[in-house]
């Protein structure tokens, strides 16, 4: 998930809390009694009475502004909702990055292909698995690659060249900020079982 969504997400939950808090504090600390905070005819219902009035209900449902405005207002709810739940699940399809200085359009799939090539063809690499994602408005991209290694090979001597690689891709890529995220793991050598 993006960061922005990420914090817009947890900035309207803090706010929905905030209101929640507010205003279960109200009703706790700032009068004696809740049933002297309801309306006053509210106050002498029995627990099994609606409190809208079936009269009063009856003659707004015969108001010929009634069904359109429900429906309408159901209709921009549900359609809001809806949008805002995709938008939650989308991965939709790979990003075109427009490279102003070759005029030319590369799609992030094929930026993963290139690294994956680039880092497996190193000495000491056995597998590469990158996963790019771009920040359109900060013009940034994040590479995470997933390096495995052989057994008998350390990281140190395989980051000078991915070191090497993660600049000329930056150049390459250059109205684009480039950073790469470096995991390593390694093959365990295992010895044959004898049975």
């Amino acid at each position: 998930m993006p960061r922005s969504r990420t914090i817009l997400n947890r900035v309207a939950l803090a706010l929905c809390g905030l209101v929640a808090v507010a205003a279960g504090g109200r009703l706790c600390l700032g009068r004696s009694s809740w049933r002297s905070a309801v309306p006053e005819r509210w106050s002498a219902l029995g627990p099994h009475t609606p409190l809208v009035a079936p009269e009063r209900l009856a003659s707004l449902r015969g108001q010929e502004w009634w069904v359109p405005t429900v429906m309408a207002a159901s209709t921009v709810a549900a359609v809001l909702l809806a949008w805002w739940g995709v938008r939650q699940l989308r991965t939709g399809k790979r990003r075109l990055m427009t490279l102003p200085a070759s005029r030319s359009q590369l799609r992030t799939r094929a930026l993963e292909d290139t690294l994956a090539t680039l880092v497996e063809s190193v000495d000491g690499v056995t597998h590469c698995r990158p996963r790019v994602r771009v920040a359109a408005r900060a013009r940034q991209l994040d590479a995470v690659l997933r390096v495995r290694l052989h057994h008998d090979t350390t990281p140190s001597t395989v980051l000078p060249h991915l070191t090497r690689i993660a600049s000329d891709t930056g150049d390459a890529l250059a109205p684009y900020r480039f950073r790469m995220h470096i995991r390593f793991s390694a093959r365990s050598h295992r010895r044959p079982h004898v049975r």
